[in-house]
């Protein structure tokens, strides 16, 4: 084991730790979840650092990919009056994690179909369905039932 840690890879951590965090936790709907998850992709990568090319792709693959897994699928945002995190809450796992990821990391479809191993297809219609229900959730209804 290292007795060091690399200042680069101290200096990456500390530059995206709080954002990720964030983005975990609104994928997952618990923090104490967010704070495992992130803990684990950072350790990840804390024992590749040197060989990996894209750290961001890496911490974002293992941030983001065991939500969409059947054994991952707990109920997010249970006891909320947050109306945005209630309204989360009653998305898919995968449908919260596209949108997330859409509109809160600001990513492309193409970027997010890449990063979740989804066709863009399936991330524009799981995108177009949780943008649908998180309005309906909020009280402003679907547009697309709109005169």
């Amino acid at each position: 084991m290292r007795d060091t840690i690399d200042p680069d890879f101290a200096s990456f951590v500390d530059a995206r730790q709080v954002r990720w965090l964030r983005t975990t936790y609104l994928v997952y709907g618990d923090l104490e979840r967010a704070e495992q998850v992130l803990l684990h992709a950072f350790a990840r990568l804390s024992m590749r650092w040197p060989r990996v090319d894209d750290p961001d792709e890496f911490v974002q693959r293992m941030l983001y990919q065991p939500a969409l897994k059947p054994w991952n699928r707990a109920k997010a945002f249970l006891d909320t009056e947050n109306q945005v995190q209630r309204a989360l809450g009653e998305l898919t796992p995968v449908q919260r994690t596209v949108f997330v990821l859409l509109h809160v990391e600001e990513l492309t479809e193409f970027e997010v179909a890449d990063l979740l191993g989804l066709s863009h297809q399936a991330v524009h219609a799981h995108g177009m369905a949780a943008f649908g229900l998180f309005r309906t959730a909020l009280g402003e209804g679907d547009r697309r039932e709109a005169p």
